[in-house]
């Protein structure tokens, strides 16, 4: 993790030259101008290839109008010229956009019956060719080549979300599905170095076990009617990604350490419905499932089985699950300092405030004893912990 320093307390105190100080602030703010250039830019690509799309509202002058765009941006960067760089990879890009773009509206909008198969091996072609380039270094104009693949990406797994749709195909293929989404979206953000694509990848992978809740017009994001099992999956994505993180080099490494964060926070909601309602585990994945989309005919009939499954299956109750949480949030919090892994400590240090609101008003409003033993209890917990932290500093000096 990069460390966050106080350049003007270190001058102060002699352990950095004035001059060493403001190379660090100068650098700092060069990356931070960079981010901000980069996030305007992309807003007005966007803005304004949709804005085309929708004002000609005509497939040909889409069409034409993209290949003017693409072409001239490309004519704009092949003159390598560093002062109208931005303006070609905009016109490219929008280009680009448009053409793509316009194609897979026209096909959903018009051609329903065929967009998915058309949009899948499409997408998929733009998003290898790109790739294969993107390898080879055959291209200068890197965040053009990087954009056009995550477009080509965003038209095939569109286009197997229709097929999905369009056939009704569910569980175990829906599930599958939703894994290669993750996947598709991990290598991308990885090939391209672009964390924010990279942790795209947990809204799919967060879904895998949503068992049937799918929805064409709405994105949950995140909903799993399974705590515990999330929850493992969760762990063993954390796991696999901090020891990948500690063995690989720091440009891979912070793409699985922002995938990593993104886990503990999906484990973090997981915990939170336990915390309230508890969990029936496998209920929906071995037992009668949902109502909806089963192959029971009435309420009767559905309640009956969820019944019989409930008197065999492992429920863990909201009180175990509150406990539980509260003491893994104390052992990542101090785990997480220890190892400067700050993302992980603001994210435990977060939800355990939303841990303590919550029991607060949903378990212990008319309590007040168990805040006196929780209050009591913390106080040799934390000396615990600074005894060990002691302990800790002292082996490794």
């Amino acid at each position: 993790m990069h460390a966050i320093a106080d350049t003007t307390a270190l001058v102060e105190e002699g352990v950095l030259t004035p001059d060493q100080a403001r190379t660090i602030e100068a650098r700092s703010r060069e990356v931070m101008v960079s981010l901000a250039v980069n996030a305007i830019l992309c807003f007005g690509i966007i803005a304004a290839t949709a804005g085309f799309i929708f004002w000609l509202a005509d497939p040909l002058a889409v069409a034409v109008t993209g290949i003017l765009m693409l072409g001239g941006g490309l004519a704009v960067l092949a003159r390598s010229s560093d002062t109208l760089r931005m303006f070609g990879n905009s016109a490219t890009l929008i280009g680009a956009g448009m053409l793509m773009g316009g194609a897979s509206i026209e096909l959903v909008d018009k051609y329903e019956d065929i967009a998915g198969w058309v949009m899948l091996p499409a997408g998929a072609l733009v998003a290898l060719i790109c790739s294969w380039r993107w390898r080879h270094g055959a291209w200068s104009a890197g965040f053009v080549l990087g954009a056009v693949l995550l477009m080509g990406l965003a038209m095939h797994l569109g286009g197997i979300e229709l097929l999905l749709q369009q056939y009704e195909i569910g569980s175990p293929v829906r599930n599958v599905a939703l894994l290669y989404y993750a996947a598709a979206l991990a290598a991308a953000g990885w090939l391209v170095d672009v964390r924010f694509v990279t942790a795209l990848a947990i809204a799919p992978f967060a879904q895998m076990l949503e068992t049937g809740t799918s929805y064409f017009h709405a994105a949950y994001v995140f909903y799993s009617p399974e705590s515990t099992l999330t929850i493992l999956q969760m762990v063993l994505l954390i796991v696999l990604c901090l020891w990948g993180a500690a063995k690989l080099a720091e440009r891979d490494a912070r793409h699985l350490r922002i995938l990593a964060i993104l886990g503990f926070v999906v484990s973090n909601l997981c915990a939170l419905v336990g915390s309230l309602w508890g969990d029936v585990v496998g209920e929906t994945v071995w037992g009668p499932g949902r109502y909806y989309g089963s192959e029971y005919d009435d309420w009767d009939s559905f309640h009956a089985a969820r019944d019989t499954f409930r008197d065999s299956a492992l429920f863990i109750s909201e009180h175990v699950y509150s406990v539980l949480w509260a003491a893994v949030l104390a052992a990542v919090i101090f785990w997480a300092a220890q190892r400067h892994q700050r993302g992980l400590f603001n994210s435990a240090l977060t939800f355990a405030a939303i841990h303590a609101y919550t029991q607060m008003f949903e378990s212990f409003a008319d309590e007040p004893l168990a805040y006196v033993i929780g209050g009591l209890a913390a106080i040799p917990l934390a000396w615990g912990l600074w005894r060990l932290n002691q302990w800790m500093a002292a082996k490794q000096a």
